[in-house]
């Protein structure tokens, strides 16, 4: 698949639909400019039909309303207020949700042709199986039951297309999966964008993993997050898929190298939406994505400062801050410490690239580089700040050639004020003082941001322009799928076996116990560490900002326990509950879906909508 990403002309044919709109589609009579009809031309060769399936995954990639929002981990700053998903106040009718829906029905629907064209046994038949059991998966943890369709749609003449049952659909991925690993041809690993029985693994460990849980957990409380566990089958399956899709790889790789821009398609990477810059048919400037353009606060104007734009949307929430103890390198690996200012340029510009922040993979020795802007996690005391101040104070010398507000700002991270030392531009001495975390966070400058996702080739522009392959599979997210699985079947030293291994890789200590875990992050007193709490915070610092969250806390239930104690959008459980009484589980399946198919009725909406 790399990096031969981009679409031929006969991508002309394909428009969006709904299940119960499909007529634009794929119809078997479009003509190609050659007279072609579609059936001519899949039936000889459907591997652009595959192609397409591939790329229209990047419509739903990165959506940080729907896989961030809405939980523990982050908040918005600078003014920016909550959102729909942030408060729970989410409507059928809500765009996000229905272009949600419509793009993984796409996918599934591509895959769908390629299996009619092509056969479920040939080559691309089989990874588009794989497409299409992945899109199901992301429905079936966002809606729950959703409309299960294995057949080709390439015309509009069915409008029904009812609710299956939850247990019916995994029991089908599951069933369809477990043959692909068996029986195909596919390649056991890729790192070049394509279906492997790697992948396959990974993403059989997943659903029998959200199998566990839908189907043989009962909820207890809702809002302390109780469960009982009604049978261990699947999570024992859960665990054991999960270790098929860790092939034997150890965690000894570093944690920055893992997701350095220049150590793309490593052994950890299990499957990835592959973009790439050189060679993009289109207009570069906005053909990526925008994830390094998110997680982070505002710095000012992005071309007179040379710091890459960010926009005070999903930035540390409180818990986050103080999420990383002292001693774990996933925080450096995670979020940029240190920004490098730029000088001005012919036409009055910051120097862009091997100046400013990207300087800090482009160029090749930093220690003369000027500093714009440091934020130091909680754990750095005061004396530690002033003195790392001192030894770097060549560095730290604002001047009028330098760009980022004309200051130099050094931020400590701690709760309830932050401290900040603040040089101002022309003068040689700190003035330090104390801001409330809340006046803080409504300024510039306002905190650090994610660089797991940065693309040291960005040029001068807005957002989508990071041609970062998305990682959605890797391999210490299987640990943790392994660790999580092991502690439902009651397997609680195979457990913390996986725990201590991703901690081990992250620089930690071993945990003697599940019991011995204490967090850094403030809680209430209502608010008691449980075992799955361990589960859930190595997966928030493992995979921060990869888009998992909401579907984690789905998932095990946590959702309103996490919501009500963390996210300060959220005052009470009442919060997340519908004109119903009912708590917001799952989303509401799109409203013009339930008026255009037959086959669902508002009868049917998912609790709380």
């Amino acid at each position: 698949m790399k990096k031969n990403i981009y679409l031929s002309v006969i991508a002309a044919l394909f428009a969006g639909f709904t299940l119960t709109a499909c007529s634009d589609f794929l119809e078997a009579e479009n003509k190609t400019a050659g007279g072609q009809t579609a059936d001519d031309y899949f039936g000889k060769d459907a591997t652009s039909l595959l192609t397409s399936a591939y790329e229209s995954m990047k419509a739903y990639a990165y959506i940080p309303d729907l896989f961030s929002r809405g939980t523990d981990l982050y908040i918005h700053t600078r003014g920016h207020v909550a959102t729909v998903f942030d408060s729970y106040t989410i409507t059928p009718e809500d765009n996000t949700i229905s272009s949600f829906y419509a793009n993984v029905y796409k996918t599934i629907n591509y895959a769908n042709g390629v299996i009619f064209y092509a056969g479920a046994d040939s080559q691309l038949g089989q990874e588009a199986r794989f497409l299409r059991n992945y899109g199901y998966y992301l429905l079936t943890q966002h809606f729950g039951g959703v409309p299960y369709v294995t057949e080709y749609i390439n015309n509009g003449a069915e409008r029904s297309y009812p609710r299956t049952p939850l247990s019916e659909i995994y029991a089908s991925m599951i069933s369809d999966l477990t043959e692909l690993y068996n029986s195909s041809s596919l390649a056991a690993q890729s790192h070049t964008g394509h279906a492997s029985k790697q992948a396959v693994a990974a993403l059989l460990a997943k659903v029998y993993l959200a199998a566990g849980w839908d189907l043989d957990t009962t909820i207890g409380d809702e809002i302390q997050g109780t469960y009982s566990v009604n049978s261990t089958s699947n999570f024992s399956q859960a665990a054991s898929w999960a270790e098929k899709a860790i092939n034997g790889v150890s965690l000894t790789m570093s944690f920055d190298l893992k997701w350095s821009p220049y150590n793309e398609g490593n052994e950890e990477e299990i499957f990835s939406i592959q973009y790439e810059r050189t060679g993009y048919p289109g207009d570069v400037s906005n053909s990526g994505h925008s994830m390094q353009n998110g997680f982070g606060g505002y710095y000012g104007n992005y071309n007179a400062s040379g710091i890459k734009n960010v926009g005070s949307d999903d930035q540390q929430s409180e818990k986050s801050m103080y999420l990383f103890e002292k001693g774990d390198n996933r925080y450096d690996a995670t979020f940029m410490q240190i920004f490098y200012a730029a000088t001005k340029n012919a036409s009055g510009q910051a120097n862009w690239g091997d100046e400013g922040y990207y300087a800090y993979y482009n160029a090749r020795d930093l220690s003369d580089f000027p500093i714009t802007r440091v934020y130091l996690p909680y754990y750095t005391t005061e004396a530690e700040a002033e003195a790392w101040m001192k030894e770097h104070a060549d560095q730290l010398i604002a001047n009028g050639d330098i760009f980022a507000n004309g200051n130099v700002i050094v931020s400590l991270l701690t709760l309830p004020n932050v401290t900040t030392w603040t040089l101002a531009s022309g003068s040689t001495s700190f003035q330090k003082k104390s801001v409330a975390i809340t006046d803080y966070n409504n300024q510039v400058d306002n905190g650090t941001c994610v660089k797991k996702f940065d693309d040291p080739n960005t040029d001068y522009t807005d957002t989508n322009n990071d041609y970062r392959d998305i990682v959605v599979l890797h391999v210490s997210d299987m640990y943790l799928v392994a660790a999580e699985a092991n502690l439902m079947a009651g397997n609680t030293a195979e457990a913390l076996a996986k725990i201590n291994a991703v901690r081990g890789r992250a620089g930690l200590d071993a945990l003697a116990s599940f019991s011995a875990y204490q967090p850094e992050y403030y809680t209430t007193s209502t608010f008691t560490i449980k075992d799955i709490d361990l589960i859930l915070d190595e997966r928030a610092r493992e995979l921060y900002a990869e888009g998992h969250r909401w579907m984690d806390l789905r998932r095990t239930k946590q959702l309103i326990r996490y919501n009500v104690e963390f996210n300060e959008y959220v005052n009470s459980a009442s919060d997340m509950q519908g004109n119903d009484g009912k708590y917001k589980w799952l989303r509401p399946i799109p409203a013009n879906e339930i008026s255009a198919n037959t086959g669902i009725s508002n009868a049917e909406q998912n609790p709380g909508y």
